[in-house]
């Protein structure tokens, strides 16, 4: 075998040269080695594709890296941000990768290091390269470590470009998954081995890489309460039916990542608990099981109420996460949050802060016997040294186990008065800025261990990115609704002999503005009346209202007839050069002769409902909508206006519903004015937009104007 050489240049390769894949697995192994890294992978560029694919795998199962087998180059992971601007990327603990790297964190919430370095020569990037440590490792990358890793992915690179050159084809080769057994292991005869491990009282079991059984002593399998021979070559958690649940198979995950002992107890049925102490190599698990005595000592006692929960599962992590789409506005963020975080991980209490003008804001909270206690938060300034203000302004996440700790580190703060024991504080940070904080506080004093830090502080960087959603719909929220109030009247004063009342309801999609108006200009004897509907419910739209309305108020103003104002206002729309078109229905009332005179754009025809209680959908001539024909005609109809009379005036959005007939529609509306139109007209607004199924779930923005003829003309 002739061996790839370091340098740049081509060179010949006999039969049975390693391929690039051999290649990449020695490099992988020899860098772990030299940096004393337990776990790695290898990915390469895809050519003419924008995609990281993991190539080889040593020290842990591929399982573990399952998410990311291949990722995009703008993904938010280590090995495509090393690759995307050819750096090393450096994690140093699960709360800097829970900060960093939120989704990963989520997944993997265990204790370990991690760096990312691209595969690159000056000319050609080939991929990326990451390798772990396990969480004992010091939280700064030593130089020493940092020289040794860029110089082996720099070989790699070399390496990967004379494959290229000499077109050598990436055969499959299998991960490695472990290294070579150390020759102490030899020094002890196999069968006095086994006669030693067979004679201890508690249960040995040996796991591979994979979680698959090796080795079971008897007492292991007494324990188990399976044969050896079915329990050989099979998952723990997978043969024994009482052990399949994610949480002993989380244990033995976060073992091998972070290489340190870890223990749980596990109920045998009926009633039997045991103790598991698995001991991470990078070659497999030792575990170790016995009786756990103590614990069924509690169990046959009286249940604990404040026992603390379960840390949070990932299928509760990825529920909330379902959640949060759905969630509006801020107080829906909240309230979520309250609803399926905080029983989750414990805590009786929250508070959500942001910031707004260089001081603390509470965007909501929950919990609180007494709301001052969250007041004193409100208007800090972010200068002021409190938890809440420092973990918003660093983005690095503060947990205190008991009040002593918090008062240590902040003296006679608010935090330490509001007779809570325990606190997190999560930074929300979303698109690499903070946008606020989040306290979960415990009526106990509460440990928060590595793994439940790192999943609460992957769970702020769940709210954060609702809460920033959330934000933003309320200040276009906000900001829609100054628009639709300013461009509506806010008041309707109609003149002696005319009583008015007007209902708005914008669409419940979008941003809740729309191109619907409704005016009365009172021009004394004659008073002018107009409702109308601009496409689409937008800005847009409602910037072309507010437009239309103008004109028509200007052209009634200078004594316009009904249908000159109609006219003059289509040639207005068309000169606006807009693309959208508006329906509109004008009318001149006249209360001392009992008459109106009305045109039409293309609107739905108005209701009158006579002294008698009659009501009837008036038939009026009229022409096109606004904003088509400049020579459109509009011709108008008189109609009897008598004291007692009430006209309605409506957008289709009230009688037009998916599944809904218009007839039917206006038929339902024509029974209720017919019943219930002689009380008092804000009354009767509020029935008619309640009463129809559209306005139930608006699809369509929804306008009403309500005109009454009295006897005091």
């Amino acid at each position: 075998m002739v061996a790839v050489s370091d340098g740049p240049g081509p060179a010949p390769v006999a039969d049975g040269a390693p391929t690039a894949h051999t290649v990449m697995s020695l490099a992988l192994v020899s860098m772990m080695q030299e940096v004393h890294a337990h776990s790695g992978a290898v990915y390469l560029l895809r050519s003419n594709q924008p995609v990281l694919e993991m190539t080889v795998m040593a020290g842990m199962p591929r399982a573990f890296a399952a998410p990311w087998e291949r990722v995009g180059l703008s993904a938010p992971i280590p090995v495509a941000d090393a690759v995307r601007d050819r750096r090393l990327v450096w994690v140093g603990g699960e709360e800097q990768m829970a900060r960093c790297y939120p989704r990963i964190a989520v997944v993997l919430p265990y204790p370990f290091a991690l760096a990312a370095l691209p595969v690159a020569t000056e000319r050609q990037v080939y991929g990326a390269v990451f390798v772990t440590w396990p969480g004992a490792h010091p939280p700064e990358l030593s130089d020493w470590e940092r020289d040794h890793l860029w110089a082996a992915c720099e070989r790699l690179a070399l390496r990967l470009e004379r494959a290229a050159w000499e077109d050598r084809t990436l055969d499959d080769e299998a991960d490695m998954l472990t290294e070579p057994v150390s020759a102490v292991a030899d020094t002890l005869g196999s069968v006095e081995a086994t006669r030693m491990v067979s004679r201890l009282p508690y249960g040995l079991v040996s796991l591979d890489l994979h979680g698959r059984i090796g080795f079971v002593n008897a007492a292991a399998a007494e324990l188990l309460g399976r044969p050896a021979g079915e329990l050989l070559g099979t998952p723990l958690w997978g043969s024994v039916p009482w052990l399949n649940d994610p949480v002993y198979e989380d244990r033995y995950r976060g073992a091998l990542l972070s290489q340190r002992a870890t223990s749980f107890v596990a109920l045998r049925p009926p009633g039997e608990w045991l103790s598991f102490r698995m001991y991470p190599s990078t070659t497999g698990l030792s575990v170790r099981i016995s009786r756990a005595r103590a614990v069924a000592e509690m169990a046959r006692g009286p249940a604990r109420k404040d026992a603390p929960p379960r840390l949070v599962t990932i299928s509760q992590v990825l529920s909330f996460a379902g959640a949060l789409t759905e969630a509006v506005g801020v107080q829906d963020v909240v309230q979520l949050v309250w609803d399926e975080v905080a029983p989750a991980v414990g805590s009786q209490a929250m508070v959500v802060l942001g910031s707004q003008g260089g001081r603390l804001d509470v965007l909501g909270h929950r919990g609180y016997p007494d709301p001052r206690t969250v007041e004193r938060f409100h208007g800090l300034p972010l200068t002021e040294r409190t938890p809440g203000t420092q973990v918003l302004n660093s983005g690095v996440p503060a947990f205190f186990a008991s009040q002593q700790e918090l008062e240590r580190l902040y003296p006679g703060r608010p935090e330490t008065q509001d007779d809570f024991a325990a606190w997190a504080y999560l930074p929300l940070i979303a698109s690499g800025r903070p946008v606020g904080t989040c306290v979960l506080a415990y009526a106990e004093p509460h440990v928060f261990p590595a793994d439940e830090r790192a999943v609460l502080t992957s769970l702020g960087g769940l709210i954060a990115q609702a809460l920033e959603r959330a934000r933003l719909y309320d200040a276009k929220h906000r900001l829609a609704h100054g628009l639709q109030q300013a461009l509506l009247p806010n008041s309707l004063a109609p003149p002696p002999g005319i009583e008015a009342a007007a209902r708005y309801l914008p669409a419940t999609h979008g941003m809740e503005i729309g191109g619907d108006f409704y005016d009365l200009v009172p021009t004394l004897p004659l008073t002018a009346a107009v409702i109308g509907d601009v496409q689409g419910h937008n800005v847009t739209a409602a910037g072309l209202m507010g437009q239309i309305r103008t004109g028509v108020r200007a052209y009634t103003t200078v004594g316009q007839a009904p249908h000159e104002v109609m006219s003059s206002t289509n040639r207005l729309l068309i000169d606006l050069g807009t693309e959208l078109f508006a329906s509109c229905l004008y009318l001149r009332l006249d209360p001392a002769r009992g008459q109106a005179v009305m045109a039409r754009a293309g609107h739905p025809p108005p209701l009158l409902r006579r002294p008698d209680g009659r009501v009837r959908v008036l038939d009026l001539a009229g022409g096109p909508l606004l904003g088509i024909d400049a020579c459109a005609v509009y011709p108008t109809t008189e109609v009897s206006f008598a004291p007692g009379s009430v006209l309605v005036l409506y957008t289709d959005g009230l009688v037009e519903a998916p599944d809904v007939d218009i007839e039917e529609a206006l038929v339902d509306l024509g029974a209720l004015l017919s019943e219930a139109g002689d009380q008092p007209l804000e009354r009767l607004a509020d029935e008619v937009v309640q009463h129809t199924a559209a306005t139930r779930a608006r699809v369509d923005d929804v306008a009403v104007l309500l005109l009454r003829a009295s006897d005091d003309a």
